[in-house]
């Protein structure tokens, strides 16, 4: 299982950190990737942070400004979020994906790969 938590109402410029708590499963073995989906959009991938911690990928729309990181030994990944913009509104979902999916990839922001999915977390940047 996962939850998300830390999303709110935040202004332009702001920041907020987002927490994913995973159980019944060692994060070891599993990527966490961070999406999210705004109205009327489809799902996309923002983030992703290796089953070791140790390589990150980022969409071009993030780079820069967010950064995930992941604690293996407290089943805890997170996302830290800077200088957000009115366009990262959305609800942000955390995902697990297995060493085994992903077939010698150290990240994946595809989806279509993700295992595991929390139930999603609100974030609203506005004035």
């Amino acid at each position: 299982q996962l939850a998300e938590s830390g999303g709110g109402l935040v202004q332009p410029g702001g920041s907020l950190t987002l927490t994913c708590e995973t159980s019944g499963f060692t994060l070891a073995y599993y990527a966490i990737g961070w999406f999210r989906q705004a109205p009327g959009k489809e799902r996309e991938g923002i983030s992703c942070v290796s089953p070791g911690g140790g390589a990150t990928r980022y969409a071009d729309a993030v780079k820069g400004r967010f950064t995930a990181t992941k604690h293996n030994g407290g089943n805890y990944a997170y996302l830290q979020m800077n200088s957000l913009r009115t366009e990262d509104t959305g609800i942000y979902y955390c995902a697990a994906v297995s060493t085994a999916r992903l077939r010698g990839l150290a990240t994946s922001l595809d989806v279509r790969l993700y295992d595991y999915w929390g139930q999603g977390t609100q974030v609203t940047v506005s004035s």
